[in-house]
């Protein structure tokens, strides 16, 4: 699970916004779909630099992070690395490319449920959810932590 910290909380946000005030949304395109628009926004590469390193390997998202080798030397591999440096996990990824995951999902009405993974609007609803829980986590946390402190 991707730490809970507040630079993991504003990536998500920065991105769902992007996407959001963009019309480059593309899922078929590695630099533009549901993972690229994230590694846009970790790595500050450009989508066409996404795309073409990922073009050094083969498979979309899954597959890659599935193959993933942080000695390749490979630009694609580099981008997973600075990704999983910055806090993210590489299932969180896989989850991300397909909205898929079950604690993200859980946060959404039952009738809501049903993303379709190439559709800009859910893929923005997805990394919404997604903050959302990791803000819900930072302030838990913080109370605990305050809770504690005034303890002792």
């Amino acid at each position: 699970m991707a730490k809970q910290t507040i630079d993991i909380l504003l990536a998500l946000r920065n991105t769902a916004e992007r996407l959001q005030s963009t019309v480059d949304y593309q899922w078929g395109h590695m630099g533009s779909c549901n993972c690229g628009f994230l590694a846009q926004e970790v790595t500050r590469l450009s989508k066409d630099q996404i795309h073409n390193g990922a073009m050094e390997k083969h498979g979309d998202w899954q597959e890659q992070i599935r193959d993933y080798c942080p000695d390749s030397g490979l630009l694609m591999d580099d981008i997973i690395t600075q990704m999983i440096a910055f806090g993210f996990d590489g299932d969180e990824l896989k989850h991300l490319e397909m909205l898929s995951d079950p604690k993200i999902l859980d946060r959404f009405p039952v009738a809501d449920r049903n993303l379709q993974r190439n559709q800009k609007s859910d893929v923005i609803r997805y990394l919404t959810k997604w903050a959302e829980m990791i803000e819900d986590e930072i302030i838990q946390r913080e109370r605990v932590r305050k809770r504690d402190f005034e303890f002792i």
